[in-house]
């Protein structure tokens, strides 16, 4: 009996870890042929996904609010990666981990430098950010559809 107990306590551990680890990413319904509109109330420490279609070809978006307050952005693909398809992100615990290369970025390196195995990103002069929301142009987010022509987001 005691050993019966001990196995069901830890499969609910078990259970319990994976389903918070999945909690981490957050993917929000897509919003298709418009800018994307971000609230900043939704953007936290926890990085969520926004993904747009423009034009027949899916794009995502990631947010996150860094340790320092700052909110930053990125397309959801590796600059390095991009051609596999596979090249996007997940967050596992506090890290981003690029599922093609295996290449981890912590949150405050996100939407940082262009170049390089790193998310690419969307600097302030991409996107008009109020106190309210952060705003990225449809003419933007259509400049960016060949980095997601082989993007197979699963």
């Amino acid at each position: 009996m005691k050993k019966i107990v001990i196995m069901i306590v830890c499969a609910f551990v078990i259970v319990s870890l994976y389903a918070q680890a999945g909690a981490l990413n957050v993917i929000k319904p897509a919003i298709a042929d418009r800018d994307l509109v971000i609230p900043v109330s939704e953007v936290t420490e926890n990085a969520v996904f926004y993904p747009v279609d423009i034009e027949g070809t899916r794009l995502e978006v990631l947010a996150v609010k860094v340790p320092d307050g700052t909110i930053r952005t990125a397309f959801n693909t590796c600059q390095v990666c991009y051609r596999s398809g596979r090249g996007f992100y997940k967050q596992q615990g506090t890290v981003l981990v690029c599922q093609n290369c295996g290449n981890r970025f912590r949150m405050s390196q996100v939407g940082v430098r262009s170049g390089g195995c790193n998310p690419v990103p969307i600097f302030a002069s991409d996107k008009t950010v109020t106190g309210t929301s952060i705003t990225i142009s449809k003419d933007f987010l259509k400049e960016a559809k060949a980095i997601f022509a082989q993007w197979k987001r699963g």
